[in-house]
This record gives C-alpha cells, sequence and structure tokens, in this order.
C-alpha cells in the first residue's frame, strides 16, 4: 500500500531580520567566512557578469564570493583548470583589471573573495606556444631553466619528452607534419625547433628535438611526464620546488597582500609531492589567509592534523549529510531489486567491494601503466644501490607496486623519505603488504612487497630514489584511487545513483542520526572552520537530484513496479536501470541534457564502451532508447513514469530542504553552488557548469511579503534566512558555537533531527517522511526547547519549552528557530 503526503499549505513570510537584509554593507569583512557563493567563471560568465551579481548575493546573505580558477587559461575554457600562465589573470575573463573590479564592487557590499588555485598542475594546450614555459622545455630541452618547473622523468625516452598528439603512428602522420617560420606544425599543433635544426630534412628534424611526437594511445605505457590522473594535456608543475613555487604563486601571493583575495579552496592537493610542506608554503606567502583543500576523506580518515588549513572542502560533510535521508531497510530492498534485474557479475556491478577491486586492478595496470614502470625504474634503481636490497626482480617489483597501490582504502599515504611514518600510513601500507604478498607463489620472491612498502613509507633512507619513490607512490595512488572509484566503479555499482557521489561510500552510505551527530561534534570541535558542500561543480548530481534518488530508498516496491511497466528497448539493464533512475532525478527529463550524462555514464563505466575504445553501436543504441524512452516522457511512458515522479515530489520535496537546512547550520562553513538557492537539477559536468540564472526579483519579493509556492521559492527563503541569520551572529555558528544535538520525544522520534548553535539557533528536520506517513505521522512527538522563548525565522510562530512536531512542522517539514 502507498501513503501519499498531504499537499503542503503555502508557507506565509515571517518577520524580517532585525537588519535590512539588502546587503551585508561596507564593512570589514570578516577573516574566516560565514558562508560563501561559489561562482563558475567562463568567458560567458565573466568577472563582469559576477560583479552584476553581487548585490543580490550580498542580499542573500553570503560573505564570501568563492570563483573558480582565475590565471590565465586555455582559450574557451570553460573550467579555468587549465591554466597556461601563472603571471597573469585570465584575459577570457576581464583580466586583472576585471577581478579588481569586482573585488571593489565585493567591497562595497561587505563581500570578499575567495579563489580556486590549481597548484597540481598545467595545460600542455593546443596550439603549444600558449604555455611559454613549456614551450621554452620543448626548444631547450633540459638546458632550459623552466625544465626543473615539470615533473618529467628525463632518464626515459633517450632524454626526451614525449607528447602523445598523433592521430596516429608516425609513419602515418608524417604526411600532415610541415615546417613553416622556424616551427613544427602538425594541424592545430605548434611545436618549437631546436636552434639550427630548422633547414634539416624532415625525419632527421623530428629526431633532433627534445621531445618525440607520438600515437596518443603510446601515453598509456610510454609517456614520461607526471599528469593530472589520466590527462595527458594537463602536465605536472613540480611546486614542491621553492623557485617553482614562487614563480607560479608570485601573481596570487601578490593579490592576498594587496586585499583583492581574502582565501583561497586549493584543488587537488593529494597530487602535490609533499602536501605538508605546499601548504606551510602557501600559508606563509599568502599571509595565513583562509584556507581549504579539496581533499577526499575516505570513510573513518582523518584530515592530517599538521596541515596549516581550516579544513576540507567539504565532500565529507557531502557523505553524512545525503546518508541521513537514505532508509537503511528500503536501501537493501532497492539494492536486492537491482541485483535481480541488471544481473551483472559481482566485479563489474554486482558486488561493491568486488566492483572496486577489479576495476583498481585494470586502471593500475592499463591507464597508468606509464605511471607504475616509473616507480618500477625508481624502485630498481633503489635496490640497486643498496646490496641488502638488491636481486629483486622487475617483475616482481612490478607485482609488488601493482598489488600495495590497490589495496589502499584511501588516496594516499603522507609519508616523507627519512621521517618516522605516520602510524595510520605505516598500518593501511601493513594491511595492505598482507594481501599484496599472496599474489607471489615464492615467498622469498614476495619480499618485494615488503620492499615496496618500506619505499612508499620512506624507511629506505633520505637519498634522492628514495625520495622520488615515495612521492611518486603517494602520487599513483590518488590518481589510481580517483580513477578506479569515482570514474569507474561508480559508474558500474548503481543500484542507488546518489550514494556514487564524490566522497561517497555506495556499499555502506546510510548514516544514522546518531553518526550524524558525532561527525557534526567533532567538526565543531577540531575543524570549526572548515568547508561543507552539497553540489559542486564536480558533483555527479547536484544535491536536488540526489534528494530526489534518495526517496527512492522508501519507496523500492513502487519503483520495482514502475520498471516492470516501462517500455523496453534498452541494450542492455544496466543502462536501462540508470537511466530511468537519471530520468527520475531530473524530475521532468530533457533528452538533450539526458543524453550527454548517460553517455558519459556508459563510457566511464567501460563495461560495452569507453572513451579511448568506443563502440559506436552500442551508443547508438543507447541514445535511441534515451530517445524513446527517458527521455521521453510524454511518449511511450504513458502515465506510469509521471505518476511515480508526482509522488516522489513529496519525500523529495522534504529531502531537499532537509538537506539544505542542515547543510547551512551545522558547523563548518556552508559553500553555496551558483544557482542551488532555489530548486537546482543538474547532473554531471557540463550539465552542472551552465551560467547560472539569478533570481533577485523573486527573493526582494519574498523580503517584501510574498508566500512562498513550490519548492525554489521554500529553499530560497530558508537559504536566505539561514545565511543571514549567519552573517548577523557568527558566533553562534563558528568555532565558539559547538554541536549540541536536540532529540524528539515521542512514537516518531526518530524521523526529527535537531541541533543547537551557540545556544540560541536551532535547527530541526524531518527525515524519511514517507516511513513517517505510514506510520501514521507525528502523532504527540514533540521537541524540547531549551529554557526560553523561540521564534521559527521560517514561520514566524513562537513557542516556548515543548513543540509539537505536527504544528511545527505543518507547513514547512523544517524549522530554523533563534531565540525570541
Amino acid at each position: 500500500m502507498t501513503f501519499h503526503h498531504a499537499a503542503p499549505p503555502p508557507v506565509p513570510p515571517p518577520e524580517p531580520l532585525s537588519d535590512p537584509p539588502s546587503a551585508a554593507g561596507p564593512g570589514p569583512r570578516p577573516r574566516v567566512p560565514t558562508a560563501t557563493y561559489r561562482l563558475q567563471l567562463q568567458p560567458r560568465f565573466p568577472f563582469a557578469a559576477a560583479r552584476e551579481a553581487v548585490p543580490y548575493l550580498a542580499s542573500l546573505g553570503v560573505s564570501h564570493l568563492h570563483l573558480s580558477p582565475v590565471l590565465e587559461a586555455v582559450p574557451g575554457s570553460t573550467h579555468g583548470y587549465d591554466v597556461v600562465d601563472h603571471a597573469a589573470v585570465r584575459g577570457e575573463l576581464g583580466g586583472e583589471e576585471g577581478l579588481r573590479e569586482l573585488a571593489r564592487a565585493a567591497h562595497a557590499h561587505g563581500l570578499g573573495l575567495i579563489v580556486d588555485i590549481v597548484p597540481n598542475h598545467m595545460a600542455a594546450p593546443v596550439p603549444e606556444q600558449l604555455n611559454q614555459a613549456l614551450w621554452e622545455v620543448l626548444r631547450d630541452g633540459q638546458a632550459s631553466p623552466y625544465a626543473r618547473w615539470f615533473d618529467i622523468d628525463w632518464a626515459a625516452q633517450d632524454g626526451k619528452v614525449l607528447l602523445p598528439v598523433l592521430a596516429g603512428q608516425l609513419g602515418d602522420e608524417l604526411k600532415h607534419l610541415t615546417v613553416a617560420r622556424g616551427v613544427l606544425h602538425y594541424h592545430d599543433h605548434r611545436f618549437p625547433l631546436r636552434r639550427g635544426t630548422e633547414r634539416l630534412p624532415l625525419p632527421e628534424l623530428l629526431e633532433a628535438q627534445w621531445y618525440r611526437l607520438g600515437w596518443w594511445r603510446l601515453a598509456r605505457t610510454e609517456l614520461n611526464y607526471r599528469r593530472f590522473f589520466t590527462i595527458s594535456e594537463l602536465i605536472a608543475v613540480r611546486v614542491e620546488d621553492p623557485e617553482v613555487f614562487a614563480a607560479t604563486h608570485a601573481t596570487l601571493s601578490r593579490l592576498c597582500r594587496e586585499g583583492v583575495i581574502d582565501g583561497l579552496r586549493v584543488d587537488h592537493p593529494d597530487g602535490l609531492a609533499d602536501p605538508t610542506a605546499y601548504l606551510r608554503r602557501l600559508a606563509e606567502a599568502t599571509e595565513g589567509r583562509w584556507t581549504v583543500v579539496e581533499k577526499i576523506l575516505s570513510p573513518g580518515e582523518p584530515l592530517p592534523e599538521d596541515w596549516p588549513v581550516a579544513g576540507t572542502t567539504g565532500y565529507d560533510a557531502l557523505r553524512h549529510l545525503d546518508g541521513l535521508f537514505l532508509d537503511p531497510g528500503g536501501l537493501a530492498s532497492l539494492t536486492g531489486l537491482y541485483r535481480e534485474t541488471v544481473g551483472a557479475d559481482a566485479d563489474r556491478g554486482g558486488d561493491w567491494p568486488a566492483t572496486v577491486r577489479r576495476a583498481a586492478h585494470k586502471v593500475v595496470s592499463h591507464e597508468l601503466a606509464a605511471e607504475v614502470e616509473r616507480l618500477v625504474r625508481c624502485a630498481t634503481r633503489l635496490c640497486a644501490d643498496s646490496p641488502r636490497l638488491r636481486d629483486h626482480a622487475p617483475w616482481a617489483l612490478r607485482t609488488a607496486v601493482r598489488e600495495l597501490l590497490v589495496r589502499l582504502p584511501v588516496y594516499r599515504p603522507y609519508a616523507t623519505a627519512g621521517a618516522p611514518a605516520r602510524p595510520a600510513d605505516a598500518a593501511l601500507l601493513d594491511e595492505a603488504a598482507r594481501g599484496a604478498r599472496t599474489a607471489f607463489a615464492v615467498a622469498e620472491e614476495a619480499r618485494a612487497v615488503d620492499v615496496v612498502r618500506d619505499a612508499a613509507l620512506g624507511r629506505l633512507g633520505d637519498g634522492p630514489w628514495q625520495r622520488d619513490f615515495c612521492a611518486r607512490f603517494a602520487q599513483t595512488a590518488a590518481a589510481l584511487r580517483a580513477k578506479s572509484v569515482e570514474d569507474t566503479a561508480f559508474y558500474r555499482y548503481v543500484p542507488l545513483l546518489s550514494a556514487a557521489e564524490v566522497g561517497g561510500d555506495p556499499g555502506h552510505p546510510v548514516v544514522d542520526a546518531a553518526a550524524f551527530h558525532t561527525f557534526c561534534t567533532r567538526l565543531a570541535s577540531d575543524w570549526p572552520d572548515t568547508g561543507t558542500v552539497v553540489s559542486t561543480h564536480d558533483t555527479k548530481r547536484s544535491a536536488d537530484v540526489r534528494a530526489r534518488l534518495a526517496a527512492l530508498t522508501e519507496l523500492p516496491g513502487p519503483w520495482g513496479r514502475l520498471l516492470a511497466r516501462l517500455p523496453g528497448g534498452a541494450p542492455d539493464p544496466h543502462v536501462a536501470w540508470l537511466a530511468w533512475q537519471t530520468a527520475l532525478g531530473m524530475g521532468f527529463p530533457e533528452v538533450e541534457r539526458l543524453v550527454p550524462a548517460v553517455l558519459k555514464s556508459v563510457r566511464e563505466a567501460g563495461l560495452r564502451t569507453t572513451w579511448t575504445e568506443q563502440n559506436g553501436g552500442y551508443e547508438e543504441a543507447v541514445e535511441a532508447f534515451l530517445a524513446t524512452g527517458p527521455g521521453e516522457p510524454r511518449g511511450s511512458l504513458g502515465s506510469a513514469f509521471a505518476a511515480f515522479n508526482r509522488e516522489l515530489d513529496a519525500p523529495a520535496r522534504v529531502n531537499a530542504l532537509g538537506v539544505a537546512l542542515l547543510h547551512l547550520t551545522m558547523p563548518g562553513v556552508p559553500d553555496v553552488y551558483m544557482g542551488t538557492e532555489h530548486a537546482y537539477l543538474a547532473l554531471v559536468d557540463p550539465d552542472n557548469r551552465r551560467p547560472p540564472e539569478f533570481r533577485p526579483a523573486l527573493l526582494a519579493d519574498l523580503d517584501r511579503g510574498r508566500t512562498a509556492t513550490g519548492l525554489s521559492a521554500e529553499k530560497l527563503r530558508l537559504t536566505a534566512a539561514a545565511l543571514r541569520l549567519r552573517r548577523h551572529h557568527p558566533e553562534w555558528f563558528g568555532a565558539p558555537g559547538g554541536h549540541a544535538p536536540l532529540f524528539a520525544e515521542g512514537p516518531a522520534a526518530e524521523h526529527c533531527v535537531a541541533f543547537a548553535r551557540g545556544g540560541s539557533a536551532i535547527t530541526a528536520v524531518t527525515r524519511l517522511s514517507q516511513r513517517l506517513a505510514e506510520a501514521g505521522g507525528w502523532a504527540d512527538t514533540a521537541l524540547p526547547l531549551p529554557p526560553g522563548p523561540w521564534r521559527d525565522l521560517l514561520t514566524g510562530r513562537t513557542a516556548e519549552r515543548r513543540w509539537p512536531l505536527r504544528e511545527l512542522f505543518d507547513r514547512l517539514p523544517v524549522a530554523l528557530l533563534a531565540r525570541a
């Protein structure tokens, strides 16, 4: 039997906050943000567009704008992570003057600027002269002063840099190579020529360069420069070198000192050779500005205590927030239905641990083969330098490297050559080593595992090969974790798509209230100024899409019956399952957005097609299925899909508003992704990177007393109320505010999650609302309140001592209380 929520009544406007909400005013900006608002800058949304949004964002209640990377990038880039010049602010966005104008406008409204920085890599662009530092290295080789900038293994490829840019093998592409004006041309590529070689015949000219042009498929096994994950177009930068750090951070440091930039987000710190040393140097260069790092923490993994940062960007908070709205029994039923329907082998999407293991073995031996071979070369040299370490064959070292890497349950260790290993790192690698030894038939050959383990922990001295191995093992581990888990297994194991999110654990995604409170208490104590997020430019689905999908754990039976009624035509049951869930998450699917997202999913999964070995026939079948099935809800679906979609709306609304309010009031600094202050249903990039659509008129209407009707208006009012309260009372929500769990009393107590901040603000939300409705509602369940009168900022009502939840939640499924 299916229970339905009653339609929510319109929410009348509450009384306004005591201070005018229209702008923060030109007062001093807080050192620690009260809340940030992420803007994805691109040529279609430059600094000028961000400047126009400043009055609205100040009225919304944030304290800082959070900008995607601002340095010079590849022309047309929609993200800015492909930096080509660290000395210049990106011209397509408006240049340094445009950034300064944005800062002045922000400052006039009491707002600061947080900027995303990319220390790990630069673009290897097309045409290549866009990156002048790399251009000079290609021209002059190791003699270039920029050679120390890039992480190149000059001992490989006969002292040349492999550039895997050719569409085919060299012999087939020679006809497309020409020399003009002292530059080598290949389609849109441009390569410098070593001085004095421009007049040589083409074969001799190619041999004379400091680089080797190669077929793009060679990158997998032959590449001799470190890259970002498996993207050969992004070449790693050696910021561990003090001179390289100074050169690549000079402009950003100057803008910090001059008050243009107030804080930083550090992209992918796990790609750095020594994150701790880098972050210390960064803190010194930026005079201790508020800084968060994009560190993906595995469940139970702590952030290193010696990092001089405010915390992470917040994916650990996302995991706890999402998990709180999952029904464990319903998830188990949903998972059983998935396995029955899809019929996947255990290691190809049927079982989470087995799927992760298979994906990791494939990535480490295929996509990251070149990185593994560099580790093997390094380990071989390390062993050759010590008589007690000799006689380990390269194949044994290679096996040991692979087997240890695939068994790490975190992104990487943080060891330093010659220094004692962290106990947590030693324990992780010891456990991995126990499993890795089973890959060897001969016990003596398995000793290679101990050598590799000790080298990864920095226990074999502090010589150059030990330092090199220690850093590269950690960097490769991070790339492997990202590619095998987030970019492969997440797309293979899909019983609940919302659980496959950055920083998530699809095998154990449920978080109960006790675990949520424990997490928040720890944040308030240890990392009170950390970042928190629920939607970002990297999330695979926005928070509101995930809120809809989370409701499936409360409706597994109706979902199964719907699947049985939906039309067939999918090329396989796996793609049918993920496509219908994706369409359901979108609410009203648009085929032009659905097709790219599902195609990306099946290519990342790599079960029938991949990015590099595309199965054209299969992909055409997927597109045809999407066009006539999930992407066309008014066609062959009839009323079944639409009816279930409407049934999902009510619990999805409860989830969306609950996640939003918890995020905005829990310990940490909430980052609001552009557009998510109202209903925002976005899929994986590029869908989630479209220029934002702001709604200042709606916010103004709500402030003037308009009734909030519909999820967008409700979410906007909620967001503004929470952000403004944080801005007016930072002491309640910052380090002094703590986190005090509050517990409802009565038969439905488990469906309410509540806590107090600073003794003066209370958040209360509904969870698992469908189960609540099936059980008969709140009955006489109530929330005991601390002494004194309390006012709900979302409805304007007041109460003391005890608030019956059937009254507190009769208009909205959430409440934000402040002392009256």
